[in-house]
Order: structure tokens, then sequence, then C-alpha cells
């Protein structure tokens, strides 16, 4: 049995709306860097949880899908707050983002045509696919253990590639992982992964597909919220036709330069798509089955930490989660480094993250002044 939350304290509520909202405003890097504020806030500085419950809510976010930062607040709301406190720590932590997300859009709309916009949009993609690489890098290091998840990985990525359903790959991949604990018959499992194909009908930008759309990303989303990127372009760019490579590259760039979840990036196509209703629709469908998945999740936290069985399908799915995301970083680099200015940016982005240690945020806004000014 999970242990319940306790009753919220005197004034709880009101300290969980302004921490969260302020994040939600100021907190850039993404998922990683979230996740580091975060611990910094309730651990360090509050006292709200010990060290070790955070990292049992941590573990239990890798074991759910949705945006992970974005669960870490909805969990730490609940401990805190009850089940008031986990409504309010989610909407606060996204609202900011989705609402400038929402306001950037209307600019794109309204001024996008222009070649000052353009030109900072020019200069931010190469640096997105930067900071896509870089944290393909980085998690491949903690994902990939063991040469068995590496051949996981190997075989996601060419599943997706001869065109297969990303979220059939993402099951196989789970249940292979599980190969060394069940001997050949898991292990023939990741055979089949090429073999899986995507089936999908169009269908019109109307405001309840756009929501079933973005509910289906919200409700499958394992990993960091880059595996968004590899979601978005199979279902939007490449099933439905409701963007192209330009316009997703350009939602993307807009949700990593915003503070808060990355995933406010639905808000910003919400909106290209059908104006402010659909920015709250989009918003609506990708954040609201994270908060079912925590409210549920939540009190299964111990038990879920100390299943070996899940612990080794959550393996297969970081893999290919990795898998999607490099292959999606290669797509999106040819729409995104396209002559030798975009080379530029790409390489001196590259070289800020490795030696710099840049932050994301200040690579994608020196990438858009220096597109702005060259182009």
């Amino acid at each position: 049995m999970g242990v319940p939350a306790p009753a919220p304290r005197r004034g709880a509520l009101r300290e969980i709306a302004l921490l969260f909202l302020r994040l939600g405003a100021t907190a850039f890097g993404g998922p990683a860097a979230h996740i580091a504020i975060l611990e910094d806030e309730v651990v360090r500085r509050r006292g709200w949880v010990t060290r070790e419950r955070f990292l049992d809510l941590l573990g239990a976010t890798n074991l759910i899908p949705g945006p992970n930062s974005t669960e870490m607040a909805i969990h730490l709301g609940y401990l805190r707050g009850g089940p008031a406190g986990l409504v309010l720590a989610g909407v606060c932590f996204i609202v900011p983002a989705s609402v400038l997300s929402a306001v950037l859009a209307w600019a794109y709309v309204r001024f996008g045509a222009l070649p000052r916009v353009e030109g900072v949009l020019y200069g931010i993609k190469p640096a997105i696919i930067v900071i896509v690489v870089q944290a393909v890098v980085l998690l491949s290091r903690a994902a990939l253990r063991t040469r068995w998840l590496a051949a996981v990985a190997v075989a996601s990525a060419a599943a997706v590639l001869l065109g297969a359903n990303e979220l059939i790959v993402l099951g196989v991949a789970g249940a292979a992982a599980c190969g060394p604990r069940l001997g050949g018959r898991g292990r023939a499992m990741v055979v089949a992964v090429p073999a899986a194909a995507a089936a999908s009908a169009a269908a019109p930008v109307g405001l309840w597909p756009l929501f079933v759309a973005f509910a289906k990303i919200g409700s499958v989303l394992f990993g960091s919220g880059y595996v968004l990127l590899a979601f978005l372009r199979a279902d939007l760019v490449e099933q439905l036709h409701w963007l192209t490579e330009v316009q997703l590259l350009d939602a993307v760039a807009v949700g990593q330069f915003t503070p808060g979840p990355v995933s406010s990036t639905a808000t910003f196509i919400g909106y290209l798509l059908r104006g402010p209703a659909g920015a709250a629709v989009a918003t609506v469908g990708m954040f609201a089955p994270a908060f079912v998945f925590v409210a549920l999740s939540g009190p299964l936290v111990p038990r879920i930490r100390r299943s070996p069985a899940a612990s080794a399908f959550l393996d297969g799915v970081n893999a290919a989660s990795l898998a999607l995301m490099a292959v999606v970083a290669a797509q999106l680099g040819r729409a995104a480094v396209v002559d030798r200015v975009t080379v530029a940016i790409a390489a001196v982005s590259a070289v800020a993250v490795l030696w710099l240690r840049l932050s994301s945020a200040w690579l994608v806004l020196a990438g858009g002044l220096a597109g702005a000014l060259l182009r």
C-alpha cells in the first residue's frame, strides 16, 4: 500500500501557487533542468520532502507516460496540499508557458512572414537541433547500459525509419528489454520490432480531433519531453498533414524558448490550427492525462519503484525513446541546417553546449539573434 497524502498544512495551497507560478514563468532549460530546480526548491530550501522521497517520485514519473517535469510538479503538489494541491501545482506550472506560447503563436500568425521574424526563427532552428542531439547523447549514457539495450535502440530506430508506428515500437521495445529475464522468448521480440507498421486515417482539423490527437500523445509520451518531437512529426506532419516540417520546427523552437514545460508546444500548434480555442483544447489534451496518471499512480509509488518487471520494461521504453529522438533530430536537421550560415550556427551552438555549458535558453536566444543579424 502507498502512503496517502498528508492533510494540507495551513497556507499550503498559497505556497504551492506562488512557487509553481514562479517556476512556470522562469524555469528554462528543459525537463532535466526543471527536475534539478524542483529538488533545490522543495528539498533543500523548503524541506517539503526528503531526498529519498523525491527520488521515489522521480522514479515513478519515469514509469508512467507524460511530461516528466510537469508530473513531478503535480506529485509534489499532491504531497504538500492533497488533491487540491495536485491540481494547483500542475495548473500553475503549465499556465505561464502556455499563455506565452499562445501570445507568440498570435505574433507568428500576424507577423511570421516578416523578414526580421523569419530571420530569428531561421537562426533558432539549428540551435534546437543541437539541443536535441545533446539530450540524446547525455540520456544515452544512463539508458543504454547494456549491449542488449543498445541493440533494442538500434532496432527501434530501424523500425521507425521503415515506417513502424511509434507506439508499437515503444511497446515492443519494452517487452524486448525483458529478454535477459525471459530468455529466448524475450529476445525474439526485438526481431519483430521493424515489422510493426503504422495505419492511420487523416482527420479534419476540428476541435474534437485536435483534442484527441494531443490527448493520445499526452497518454503515451514516455521519456524526455524532446520525444514529443517524434510524435508530433509522425502524427501531425506525416499522417494527418496538419503541419509542415517548417511549422513544426517553429513550434518546437517556441516551446524551447519559453520557460516551463517543453510540451507547451501543443499550445502554439493548437493556435496555428484553430486559433485561441485550438490553443486551449490542445493544451488541455496534452496535459490532462498527466493529472490522471499522477492521481492514480501516486499511492502506488513504493510498489512500482520496487518492481523488477516494471524497471526492465522501462529500460526498453527509454531505449526506444532515445532512438525516436535520434531519428527525429536527423529528419528535422535536414530542414534546419540548409546553408553555410545555419551550419555555422549549429557548430557554434555545439561548442557552446560542450565546452561553455551554456543553458538551452541562452543558446536559443543567441541563435535567434544570429539569425536576425545574418539572414
